[in-house]
């Protein structure tokens, strides 16, 4: 699979559980990480004072391998169907060198406006990174 997008997230020694790896809530927080990276940076979201919010209605990930601290894992990103008001995050975490997979996501994200929760059009900057990350 072929991503758009690729961060470094190191592990850190919290982050392994009792049986010696990386605990798999951990995996969903790399993903939102880089996810929301990628809307500070290039969507411009302001997530303290900003109009419009994500909020993560859907995620899912497929465990392929274990990782230990302190590896680090290459993260890919990509979007995978982008709407109106919504958009489908896919993720691949490899090891860092991206030699093999050890799990795959997928994150759903409406934006709404931060005051009345109602969903609003991705529109400006905002729609612009998100079409960057699109691969066919």
């Amino acid at each position: 699979m072929s991503y758009a997008h690729w961060e470094i997230v190191p592990t850190r020694w919290k982050d392994n559980d009792v049986y010696g790896h990386v605990n798999n809530v951990v995996h969903y927080a790399f993903m939102d990480t880089v996810i929301n990276n990628w809307l500070i940076t290039k969507g411009g979201l302001d997530i303290a004072d900003g109009q419009v919010i994500g909020l993560c209605v859907e995620s899912h990930c497929n465990y392929h391998a274990a990782v230990s601290y302190p590896e680090a894992l290459a993260v890919g990103l990509r979007v995978g169907h982008l709407g109106r008001t919504s958009v489908r995050y896919e993720l691949g975490l490899h090891r860092q060198d991206r030699s093999e997979l050890v799990a795959q996501g997928h994150f759903v994200h409406v934006f709404v406006d931060r005051a009345t929760r109602r969903p609003v059009e991705i529109t400006g900057q905002l729609r612009e990174a998100l079409t960057a990350l699109l691969v066919s």
